[in-house]
């Protein structure tokens, strides 16, 4: 959408099969990504591999976007949060964030590790089975993040100026492709938010952030509340994506 309003053009592909990267030829990362580079003067990489958009980048003579790898990092929704809380509440600095679902997300690893740009303050609300790694609490120290793991949105709901949630129901981002008939389970209320837990304990001013698509993690009557921001979030994205790609671009400084 946001190639398309600047008045470009789009090529592409959501399936490796599609590709000779998938099929008999098992093409390999370097040669796909020097064909791609002759069809466009940009490269958006969204991939089920944690590392790819970099070892793409490694390769191209055009800019590449990490659109999302894997288990990493989603550095234009982080962007795209970011603006939206600054559009919201006028700064980023002293700001409170809930981060509510599944710990092992890029998104959440991404707003994390923005945080340290600030002076921001996380709480992290997981099931204990989904929550920050070993591994990813040294980095979040190493860079100074402040943050505190917290056992339910209730227990901390009227500390935040935003709520950021996910889904602990998860896909596994580490496929490529992923059976729609499998069996959902449901989120439990610990890590859920509705307009009734909102009224009871968020500050009239907090506002409620998803990256989408949600679950039961974050319930529909929320949506006419004065809380959500996500609709507002999801356009904030593509304005956001075509400044990215303008900049990218050279088309502004």
């Amino acid at each position: 959408a946001a190639m398309h309003r600047l008045g470009g053009h789009v090529l592409g592909f959501s399936d490796a099969k599609m590709t000779r990267a998938g099929d008999f030829y098992q093409e390999s990362m370097k040669d796909t990504v020097k064909m791609l580079e002759y069809y466009g003067d940009v490269i958006a990489m969204r991939h089920h591999l944690q590392g790819a958009p970099h070892e793409a980048a490694h390769w191209a003579s055009v800019p590449v976007i990490n659109c999302g790898d894997g288990w990493g990092e989603h550095p234009t929704q982080v962007l795209t949060d970011l603006y939206t809380i600054w559009r919201d509440k006028g700064t980023l600095d002293g700001m409170k964030v809930l981060c509510v679902g599944d710990m092992r997300m890029r998104t959440m690893h991404s707003i994390l590790y923005a945080s340290s740009q600030f002076d921001m303050e996380a709480m992290v609300v997981s099931p204990p089975e989904l929550s920050l790694l070993d591994e990813f609490k040294a980095e979040l120290d190493e860079r100074s993040v402040r943050y505190r793991e917290v056992e339910s949105v209730e227990e901390c709901l009227a500390d935040a100026d935003v709520i950021y949630m996910e889904p602990v129901v998860q896909a596994d981002y580490t496929q490529a492709r992923v059976d729609p008939t499998t069996e959902h389970g449901t989120t439990p209320a610990a890590y859920q938010v509705t307009r009734r837990l909102l009224e009871a304990k968020a500050k009239k001013d907090a506002i409620v952030l998803h990256s989408l698509p949600r679950m039961d993690e974050l319930t529909t009557d929320v949506d006419s509340t004065r809380h959500a921001r996500y609709w507002a979030e999801a356009a904030n994205g593509v304005a956001l994506r075509m400044s990215l790609l303008s900049l990218v671009l050279g088309a502004i400084e």
